[in-house]
């Protein structure tokens, strides 16, 4: 289960999409005004968050760059609206909004959109996590004990762990590159390390991003990930 915010001055569209989302087991937080969306974003965990752009106080593209300038948007954001341009679309995505979705909204569409958004949110909590794992120069590690990657007599012993292969494909990622070809790498390093703690499985590899096995199964072929020889990796 997820907390997704839902910021829309429309009443209809709040209870629409709290009736929809709460049915697929997610709890649901609704805000009228960008006033009610920050105090919501202080107070609670959110792992989600559905805005809508034009709204009578601050306009959701606004209250997104005042997220994104203080070092609140933690969270994926997925841009609601009825009348916006392309151009509004392109600057929200750019600010840092994850989706854009154009009013009346499908239920395909929600859905599909709220199921991307929340595997986003899983991998950067991934990341993060690799980032905080990554062992820092000069902590003790234990009378007599070698820290991985550290010299031993002269010679340097790569850390083959999945973490220590992680870290290490992390450091390579190319943040010149387009941001979709960024991302797809991230994604590829994320799936494959995720891969070598399960030892393969793709059950567990399903139940441990939050995807469904045969939208995964999708993402591992779009993203070049072979399965059966990451597997291998992990073995050997």
């Amino acid at each position: 289960m997820a907390t997704i915010l839902v910021v829309d001055d429309e009443i209809g569209i709040r209870e629409l999409l709290s009736e929809i989302l709460g049915d697929e087991g997610h709890a649901v937080l609704l805000a009228e005004n960008a006033s009610q969306a920050r105090t919501l974003r202080e107070q609670e965990q959110l792992d989600l968050v559905l805005l809508d752009i034009w709204m009578p106080d601050t306009d959701g593209v606004t209250l997104l760059k005042e997220w994104s300038v203080k070092g609140l948007l933690t969270m994926p954001v997925i841009m609601m609206s009825g009348h916006a341009t392309i151009d509004t679309a392109v600057e929200a995505t750019r600010i840092g909004a994850l989706d854009f979705l154009e009013k009346p909204i499908s239920l395909q569409k929600l859905l599909g959109a709220v199921e991307k958004g929340l595997a986003r949110g899983k991998m950067v909590q991934s990341a993060r996590a690799l980032m905080q794992a990554q062992p820092k120069t000069g902590t003790a590690q234990g009378l007599g004990a070698t820290p991985s990657g550290a010299p031993v007599n002269g010679a340097s012993t790569p850390d083959t762990s999945p973490l220590g292969q992680a870290l290490a494909e992390l450091s390579t990622l190319d943040l010149d590159a387009q941001l979709r070809d960024a991302r797809d790498s991230f994604e590829r390093i994320y799936f494959e390390y995720h891969l070598r703690l399960e030892n393969g499985s793709m059950t567990r590899l399903a139940e441990r991003t939050g995807i469904e096995r045969t939208h995964l199964y999708r993402k591992l072929k779009q993203l070049g990930v072979e399965v059966g020889r990451t597997a291998r990796k992990n073995i050997a």
